[in-house]
């Protein structure tokens, strides 16, 4: 028995670490019909997620997590295009952070338009991009949750 557990401590010691998903696996997938709505950074059918922005239909606030990293919280710093704004952000629930914006605001009408949204919170930086291919989900979604 004891050289059976000592196997398999050595077999799971042995086994390689998962490899992170190839760049191309990774897209931007709407649920638009979902409650909340949501726009997620993803790899399909998988738990693999970057991000994800949800709301509810016509709330008019966008709550953006970003997963991985330290989880923490404080005044976050969001900027896109030549527009900026300060947002609560909290720890998540699988490390990373979490904060919301109102939709109506000009630095999610700038990422809306152009796709990149940067988000400092304490020492880190984080960039959230969505290809030029998926800007018209990033889009709708923003339509969707419209006030």
């Amino acid at each position: 028995m004891i050289v059976f557990i000592v196997a398999v401590v050595l077999g799971l010691q042995a086994a390689p670490a998962a490899a992170p998903p190839p760049e191309s696996a990774w897209t931007w997938t709407l649920y638009p019909d979902s409650d909340p709505v949501v726009l997620a950074n993803e790899v399909p059918d998988t738990t693999s997620l970057r991000a994800t922005l949800e709301c509810d239909a016509g709330s008019g606030v966008a709550r953006l997590t970003l997963y991985g990293g330290a989880a923490s919280g404080g005044m976050a710093r969001l900027a896109a295009g030549d527009a900026s704004a300060v947002s609560e952000a909290e720890p998540g629930r699988r490390d990373g952070f979490k904060l919301a914006v109102r939709t109506d605001h000009p630095v999610f009408a700038a990422f809306a338009a152009q796709g990149r949204l940067s988000v400092s919170l304490g020492e880190a930086r984080r960039t959230v991009e969505v290809p030029r291919a998926f800007l018209p989900r990033l889009r709708r979604f923003a339509e969707l949750c419209a006030g």
